[in-house]
């Protein structure tokens, strides 16, 4: 796993979900295409996001006969990373009392909690 130390902003986000369904670098052009159509952005906007996203370290651009960009992340790791970052600032690092707070709220139901017991038995086997 990489490390990441920052945040992806959502505008941000929407271009990293393009590069990380694509896996493989993709074209400025083929970027605007998509954010066009979906979200309605700018040229200018959808550059600004990618030059954020570069200087974070969170893309690489391959210069050919015109730009390709490509994540220098896993969409994994960053899930884990803001995962992470998540439990650590609001349940002090403490995943237990995450999924505790999921099951008093009622988030989880019982089939919920029942299916969560058998992944955790089936990765115990595992071992």
């Amino acid at each position: 796993m990489s490390t990441i130390n920052f945040k992806i902003s959502d505008a941000e986000l929407e271009v990293m979900r393009i590069l990380w369904w694509e896996k493989q670098a993709v074209s400025f052009s083929d970027i605007r295409t998509e954010l066009s159509d979906t979200v309605g952005w700018e040229k200018s906007t959808i550059a600004t996001l990618l030059r954020r996203l570069q200087k974070k370290g969170a893309i690489s651009i391959q210069e050919k006969e015109i730009h390709y960009y490509a994540p220098n992340i896993t969409k994994e790791d960053y899930i884990m990373f803001r995962k992470r970052s998540l439990i650590d600032k609001l349940y002090d690092g403490s995943t237990k009392n995450f999924v505790a707070a999921l099951c008093q709220n009622g988030e989880l139901t019982e089939a919920d909690i029942d299916e969560l017991k058998m992944y955790y038995r089936m990765g115990e086997e595992n071992k």
